[in-house]
């Protein structure tokens, strides 16, 4: 039985908005969606008033996930759509969900089109919690913002898509997020854009001026070994085109520039086992508020 695309799903326009993305997503690689609604158990007080919450109840397990399944169907013929119901705390049970499913989409508030996303705590909770790639979509995407402009200026769905953004750390280049990201450009036939940011050593921060000769010393020993990373990837993917990017400077900064003319952007997030919890990392954490573009979150070892 194939994997599915779990979409976390409430009344929200976010959460349509993520519907909608998994939709898409389904279709590029033939997998079924599934919408995940999960019911929080009713505080004391309010089981006072059970006429208001057995209404409440039927209404969230009933009429909105029929509704979301139907009209998906209806948008994206092909797509297989199911709906799930659960109970618990939104977050351990989005997780749980995750694990059986190839990947878990989640909508989030859009701050405008310059301004990114604000990700609330579920959604940071379930990033890094999660050990499935999670993808972050923001309330207003459309499919045309993922596509190049038209002849006159405004995305549309008939052109090609924009290209997808993967951040890479060329000191822990992981084989699953590396592989998700070809992928994603592959089924999107567009260019995988590369963005590795190299910095100078520690020292150099404390007063010593990095001189120039120094400077295209580092900056092309970075971008052969970011080329020496990339080498068997494209051995693998001939077919893609890959735009290698290795600049100084801050790489969520980057990352954040690039995604105003990305279809996607692809991150890692290093899993952490241990008794200090889960953490999403720097880097994950800044892109997910501020990515113009949908943002994977792939976790890695």
């Amino acid at each position: 039985m194939p994997r599915t695309i779990t979409v976390g799903l409430d009344c929200s326009t976010e959460s349509r908005a993520a519907a909608e993305w998994a939709a898409r997503e389904a279709a590029l690689r033939g997998l079924p969606v599934k919408l995940v609604q999960v019911w929080e158990p009713v505080p004391d007080p309010m089981a006072q008033a059970p006429l208001l919450v057995a209404e409440t109840h039927q209404h969230w397990t009933e009429k909105i996930p029929r509704e979301s399944a139907d009209g998906l169907r209806l948008r994206h013929p092909g797509v297989v759509v199911t709906t799930e119901q659960l109970t618990g705390q939104p977050a351990e049970a989005l997780v749980n969900a995750a694990k059986d499913a190839e990947m878990l989409v989640l909508g989030s508030r859009g701050l405008g089109r310059l301004g990114g996303f604000l990700v609330g705590s579920v959604g940071l909770a379930v990033v890094a919690h999660t050990e499935r790639p999670v993808v972050l979509v923001r309330a207003g995407e459309q499919a045309a913002d993922e596509y190049q402009m038209d002849p006159a200026g405004i995305p549309s769905a008939a052109t090609a898509f924009r290209p997808v953004v993967l951040g890479l750390d060329v000191a822990s280049p992981d084989e699953a997020l590396l592989g998700f990201a070809f992928e994603a450009a592959a089924r999107r036939s567009v260019p995988l854009r590369v963005v590795h940011a190299w910095n100078p050593p520690p020292y150099y921060a404390y007063g010593m001026a990095l001189e120039p000769a120094v400077e295209r010393e580092m900056a092309k020993g970075d971008a052969v070994i970011l080329s020496e990373v990339l080498r068997p990837w494209r051995q693998k993917y001939p077919d893609i085109e890959v735009v290698e990017e290795s600049q100084y400077g801050s790489p969520s900064l980057l990352l954040i520039d690039a995604s105003r003319e990305a279809s996607l952007v692809v991150v890692g997030r290093r899993i952490r086992r241990s008794s200090v919890g889960a953490h999403i990392g720097t880097v994950a954490h800044a892109v997910l508020h501020h990515s113009i573009a949908p943002v994977a979150v792939v976790a890695h070892d």
